[in-house]
């Protein structure tokens, strides 16, 4: 009996277990059950937020301004937005699948880069703009694109944009035909005012080489003083025009800072004694003597300090101070002042003189005139070498100009300098045959009166095919080509002279002679095998220096 109570206890015991089993499933499949309709609800949520952004994603991809693209590594479109219809006129479904290379042409695109080098895989983004015509209209389109990878950093393909740039474009192209108008512009009318102006400084220079009466001399002076100045203004305005095109490179040389500095000197001291004023150059510190350096754009900063010096001094002195501040690695700084006794600038004046085509005041352009461009061109010509101009200046008091600049020293124990000459050298007769391409009449007058004084023998030629015709029956040992000439101009001349097929008279010295301020004269004349250029108005002394160089006696001696 009593085993089978404890029967009874075992089956209850079981029996409440199976019981409290079931109450515990109903709990959790009513948990479960409530968490299946939060899920429910939750999902259901996701989906309608998951639609919603798509949708926002779909209206911002297919409203931008700008076609979205995405390709494979082999440049085949796996997704465009509308802007491709719209920018195109090809529907999305004819694109998908098909590569880039179907719908743009290497010739279309803007550069120089080549058409397989622009999509390397070795390139993680890509920029480049490129034209493409739809209905007669001529647009301009900019890309960008870049690599794109997986999860596990393997390349899948390129994804990018489109961008209409028509606008910037054709805005860029009007601004580089602005820029080349008023290249040609410059260049023009540089030529037409150099060619009268040749004519009056030729013509003086000839007369100050003639006997003339004690009382021309100074109205003589003055005459090519003022066509020297007047030049100076023209070469200011184009010199500015380069540094701002950024075309102005330096040229460094070996050059000597003593007969620099003595041509300097001997300039000035002429202009200086003539107003009444006293002029030093002054050396402080053992400057060295050979240094490297551009010794043109040194000069051109120093003369125009002095002259500007020497406009707004009435009385007083006017000082070239050089000093050395040390050698290091080689090299030495130098610092330059022009100190004047002038009439000084105010401090609220002070910046505004370097900007262009400025003065210290409407009366000073007035009384002492000038463009306001030389202190602006030596500034920029400073900042071309890392170095600066600074001013120290009172009103009334007169000013000090200033600047750092460092050279590398020569190693050459001497530096040959051609420019020191005197100022009306001795001129020897030359023996030497030249043909002179010119048609200008004045001009030819000037180079016959010089050529008179030099004893050389010369032939003149007034167009290219004249040139040729008169090439051809006689040997000379030099030509002068005008560059602007009728029927063939001196470039066209001097590419049939070089291509005759008599060697020696293929290479006959060709020297272009321009009036033109062009900043690639010196690079064309090269490119068509010239030996050199020569600009007008003719200098005397630089003129009878080149025709000695090519003389016969000369090339005895180089022999």
């Amino acid at each position: 009996m009593s085993e089978n109570l404890e029967y009874v206890r075992f089956f209850n015991m079981v029996n409440d277990a199976y019981k409290s089993f079931d109450n515990d499933v109903k709990h959790i499949e009513n948990i479960l059950e409530e968490s299946s309709k939060e899920l429910f609800v939750a999902n259901q949520e996701l989906i309608k937020e998951r639609d919603h952004t798509n949708k926002k994603l779909e209206n911002i991809v297919d409203n931008i301004g700008g076609v979205l693209f995405e390709t494979d590594l082999e440049g085949n479109f796996t997704f465009l937005n509308n802007a491709w219809a719209e920018y195109s006129g090809i529907p999305i479904s004819s694109a998908i699948g098909k590569s880039f290379r179907h719908f743009l042409h290497g010739e279309n695109i803007d550069g120089s880069e080549r058409f397989d080098k622009l999509f390397s895989r070795k390139k993680e983004h890509i920029k480049f703009i490129f034209k493409n015509k739809k209905n007669d209209e001529l647009m301009w389109f900019e890309v960008k694109s870049k690599l794109i990878k997986d999860r596990n950093g393997e390349l899948i393909g390129y994804i990018g944009t489109i961008t209409d740039v028509t606008n910037l474009k054709e805005t860029e192209i009007q601004l580089q035909k602005a820029s080349k108008s008023k290249d040609e512009f410059l260049s023009t009318m540089s030529h037409e005012i150099r060619t009268p102006l040749n004519a009056v400084t030729g013509l003086t220079n000839i007369l100050l080489m003639e006997d003339h009466l004690p009382d021309q001399l100074e109205n003589l002076k003055a005459l090519k003083y003022s066509g020297e100045h007047l030049l100076g203004l023209i070469n200011d305005l184009l010199d500015f025009d380069k540094i701002k095109s950024g075309k102005l490179k330096l040229v460094e040389k070996d050059f000597s800072l003593n007969y620099f500095l003595e041509n300097i000197r001997s300039h000035f001291s002429l202009r200086t004694e003539k107003k009444g004023l006293i002029f030093n150059v002054i050396k402080e510190n053992d400057v060295p003597d050979n240094i490297i350096g551009d010794k043109l754009k040194l000069t051109q900063i120093i003369k125009n300090l002095l002259s500007n010096s020497l406009k707004f001094t009435e009385k007083g002195c006017i000082n070239l101070n050089v000093k050395n501040l040390g050698v290091k690695e080689n090299k030495v700084t130098l610092v330059f002042k022009v100190i004047d006794t002038g009439i000084g600038i105010s401090k609220d004046r002070q910046k505004s003189i370097f900007e262009s085509f400025m003065q210290a005041s409407s009366e000073t352009s007035i009384k002492y005139g000038g463009t306001g461009l030389g202190l602006s061109i030596s500034k920029k010509l400073l900042h071309l070498q890392d170095s600066d101009l600074i001013v120290e200046s009172k009103l009334g008091k007169g000013s000090t100009f200033s600047f750092e600049i460092t050279y590398k020293i020569s190693n050459r124990l001497s530096v040959y300098e051609p420019d020191m000459i005197k100022m009306q050298p001795d001129y020897e007769p030359i023996n030497i045959d030249v043909l002179v391409a010119e048609d200008n009449k004045m001009n030819v007058l000037i180079l016959k009166r010089f050529f008179a004084k030099w004893g050389i023998t010369y032939t003149i030629a007034e167009n290219g095919e004249e040139v040729l015709n008169l090439f051809d029956k006689k040997d000379y040992d030099l030509i002068l080509m005008d560059l602007q000439m009728p029927k063939i101009n001196g470039y066209e001349a001097a590419k049939i002279i070089r291509k005759s097929k008599d060697k020696n008279k293929a290479n006959v010295p060709i020297i272009a002679l321009t009036a033109f301020a062009q900043t690639d004269i010196k690079k064309k004349t090269e490119q068509y095998k010239m030996n050199g250029f020569m600009g007008k108005p003719f200098n005397p002394e630089k003129l009878y220096k080149l025709l000695k160089s090519y003389s016969k006696a000369y090339n005895k001696k180089a022999m």
